[in-house]
């Protein structure tokens, strides 16, 4: 199981009745895997494994209603009722900090075990804790029907990069790690190893295989791939990419059956494998395995589980609806999120947004280690409101419709003067139209000329093929002068605040592989706690007045 989402793409979140009803599919998979006379040629003990691939909670609403509860997590409670044997560490896992992390782990009481080989947790207390006493664990042999399986974990490497790990130690060196503990394995006679990777692509799974031996099958996640055969069936509107399983030959020509599904508990992956006598893969049952969708309707519909909707659902969905209720600022004047307005022009609700990223850096600059934002940047597409917000109340729902993503601060703490001209020139590409990349900006004012050269990029990347002219003057709040007259001013590079989906080149934006740090927060929480804590409750007219405050001039 895994629920790492695709960013930019609203929706994608956890959904509590889909919880509900993923809990009975897999209680009726157990009995039909462990029960029953098997089939000629089949060994005569049936046994199973249940086994998440990470990413057990998302930031939204949803998850809003496990932190504002506390221990024990809605999430964890669901993930509980599911009944993992063992769970992967994923990216999203840390995506509030390792403390929350620590929290949810805390959630479980010690019944569910967390595997990830590649992991140093030694820097962070609160998660060394639980690798001292064996929750955090680098494998787990785990014990059916007589038989010992050996798990080994692994998460991205790229985890520093796409979370907030903080003080968590990542290694590269997966296919070492994985070989010396299957051979550890086979030397202590478990004769059955599943690689449960959290690698963000099931073609990095696929791309590891030829440098592993002793492991059996690979459960990857991460991707949201969904695989299946022509017989299986799919939620409506779903489409399979590949087939279910996939194989790639390992160091000594084996072919290893790779496997995935997409995630928001849509769907269970099952992979049935035959063993011989000496622990030896002889065959998958193609018939068997491949992805179950979860389903409320249809032939396979399933009553979801009273448990789990009486502790989880209920109250989740009860916490969404005071969101609504709940008064967060009040506004003095209207502020406008309409899409086109954001993807065009500045406007008040753009600055208060972007305000609200260089707030969020600055307040978390000395725990993440980063230079304190002086700028602030947010992509016009990333605020969907697509509204005016009346005067009056300004409610948490509102800043979930403001920044509904799953999209997290991070500070970019060295951007030298040339590249952050090429990033404005980037926001102002497409003037006077709309454009998702035009950037909402705080900590600086600039001014544009649409009459010249425009900023090119390759379709589909981040590469400049024509730098833009069009940016003019850029001076940064304190009075700093970054550009004049079209010429970047030399002086010390600018730390600029925005949200990981930009920092990664997201809308085309080129920060040129310049290292970031996500610091634990999306823009969500940030933009909330800068209306309750940055600006004490109230948006004035003076701070946010309804034309904007001239922060980006079109000549």
């Amino acid at each position: 199981k895994d629920t790492c989402p695709r960013h930019e793409i609203p929706g994608q979140r956890q959904d509590s009745e889909i919880e509900v009803e993923i809990t009975a599919v897999m209680d009726d998979l157990r009995k039909e895997a462990t029960t029953g006379k098997p089939k000629p040629g089949q060994a005569p003990r049936r046994g199973e494994v249940t086994l998440s691939g990470g990413d057990n909670f998302l930031a939204g609403p949803e998850f809003s209603a496990s932190l504002e509860n506390g221990v024990p997590f809605y999430d964890a409670l669901a993930v509980d009722g599911i009944g993992y044997d063992v769970s992967a560490i994923g990216n999203h896992e840390f995506d509030f900090g390792p403390d929350v992390f620590g929290q949810f782990i805390e959630s479980f009481g010690g019944s569910l075990d967390f595997v990830s080989a590649n992991l140093d947790v030694s820097g962070e207390p609160a998660l060394d804790a639980y690798a001292q006493d064996g929750t955090i664990v680098r494998s787990k042999v785990l014990r059916s029907s007589g038989q010992r399986i050996g798990v080994i974990g692994l998460t991205t490497p790229e985890l520093p990069a796409i979370s907030s790990p903080r003080d968590v130690e990542v290694s590269g060196d997966l296919a070492g790690i994985t070989n010396g503990l299957a051979a550890d394995f086979a030397r202590r006679g478990i004769d059955k190893v599943i690689l449960v990777s959290h690698l963000q692509d099931i073609d990095n799974e696929l791309a590891l295989v030829p440098q592993l031996s002793g492991v059996d099958a690979v459960v990857g996640a991460g991707g949201g791939e969904i695989l299946a055969g022509p017989e299986d069936r799919l939620i409506p509107g779903d489409v399979a990419e590949r087939g279910f399983p996939l194989y790639a030959n390992d160091k000594t020509g084996r072919s290893v059956p790779v496997v995935t599904t997409t995630g928001d508990y849509k769907y269970i992956g099952r992979l049935v494998l035959n063993f011989n006598r000496r622990g030896e893969v002889v065959g998958v049952d193609e018939q068997q395995s491949g992805p179950v969708r979860v389903s409320g309707v249809g032939p396979d519909a399933v009553a979801g589980d009273p448990r789990v909707r009486a502790e989880v659902e209920k109250p989740v969905a009860e916490h969404v609806e005071s969101l609504a209720e709940t008064v967060v600022a009040n506004t003095e004047v209207p502020l406008n999120g309409v899409r086109n307005d954001v993807r065009s022009r500045e406007t008040n609700l753009g600055n208060l947004v972007a305000d609200s990223l260089r707030w969020a850096g600055q307040q978390r600059a000395a725990e993440y280690g980063v230079t304190p934002p002086q700028v602030g940047i947010q992509n016009g597409g990333g605020i969907r409101n697509d509204s005016r917000l009346p005067a009056g109340d300004i409610t948490a729902l509102n800043t979930y419709e403001v920044a509904p993503f799953a999209n997290f601060v991070a500070v970019v703490p060295d951007v030298p003067r040339a590249v952050f001209r090429q990033l404005l020139e980037r926001g102002v590409a497409a003037a006077p139209g709309a454009a998702g990349q035009f950037m909402q900006v705080s900590g600086v004012s600039f001014t544009y000329d649409v009459t010249r050269t425009a900023q090119v990029v390759r379709e589909g990347t981040n590469t400049i093929v024509t730098p833009g002219d069009r940016v003019r003057d850029v001076v940064l709040e304190d009075g700093t002068v970054i550009v004049r007259d079209g010429v970047v001013v030399d002086g010390p590079p600018v730390s600029i605040a925005t949200n990981d989906f930009s920092a990664r080149g997201g809308d085309g934006y080129s920060f040129e592989g310049l290292p970031f740090t996500p610091v634990g927060m999306t823009y969500q929480q940030a933009l909330q706690a800068y209306l309750t804590d940055g600006l004490g409750g109230a948006v004035t007219s003076a701070q946010y007045p309804v034309g904007g405050t001239g922060r980006i001039v079109a000549l």
